[in-house]
């Protein structure tokens, strides 16, 4: 799974007017489900924000009803499941990162990880999921079984898509070794809490 990544640094990119247009508050180091996060979309290419934990456009109640967990949805059953059916034919998105961070270790002893790009591009593309429930868009990050490049820290990842890949998921692929090919790379970071923030947290430090 993937709970708590890093906003990216799209400076110098296409997206740089864009993240500073919508997202104009500093980049934030520890981004927790619930909160606003930047999506690219079909629809939106400029990018917009959108609340990550998914809602379906079905949901009759208030949103503090809606009690599953849709912040991460597994690309092996996404397409049958009834919360993100909808959203996989139609609300394909793009979510970008900085990194993302993991855990190993037994319960009360956590060791985090942070994961990034070990290739060119320092920007991590998450493969995503929207769905417009009453006026908020929401969202959702794809998960896939880890390759090499994680395995040792955790059994999932998030679909991390190149750019090829990036315009086959927006076209609607079905693929579901999209996002396989992903090079990472990971260190342990110090332990931090649910209020930490700022790039202290990526920093290395012994596990």
């Amino acid at each position: 799974m993937c709970g708590r990544f890093v906003d990216p640094n799209l400076r110098g990119t296409s997206f740089e007017i864009s993240q500073t247009r919508l997202h104009p508050f500093p980049r934030r180091y520890n981004i927790k489900p619930t909160q606003d996060v930047l999506v690219i979309t079909t629809d939106a290419p400029e990018g917009e924000m959108a609340r990550w934990w998914l809602v379906p456009s079905w949901h009759k109640g208030d949103l503090r009803d809606w009690k599953a967990t849709t912040f991460n949805a597994r690309i092996e059953d996404a397409a049958s499941k009834p919360t993100f059916r909808g959203p996989w034919r139609y609300g394909r998105c793009l979510i970008p990162a900085g990194g993302y961070y993991e855990w190993t270790g037994e319960k009360g002893h956590k060791q985090p990880h942070f994961i990034s790009s070990a290739g060119n591009d320092d920007t991590l593309w998450f493969a995503g999921l929207v769905s417009r429930w009453n006026d908020m868009l929401t969202c959702t990050i794809v998960t896939r079984p880890a390759n090499a490049s994680v395995a040792d820290i955790h059994t999932r990842m998030p679909v991390i898509l190149n750019a090829d890949e990036r315009d086959a998921w927006l076209a609607g692929s079905d693929d579901p070794e999209i996002g396989a090919g992903a090079q990472l790379r990971h260190h342990p970071v110090a332990r931090f809490g649910t209020a930490s923030d700022g790039p202290e947290l990526i920093d290395p430090t012994a596990a």
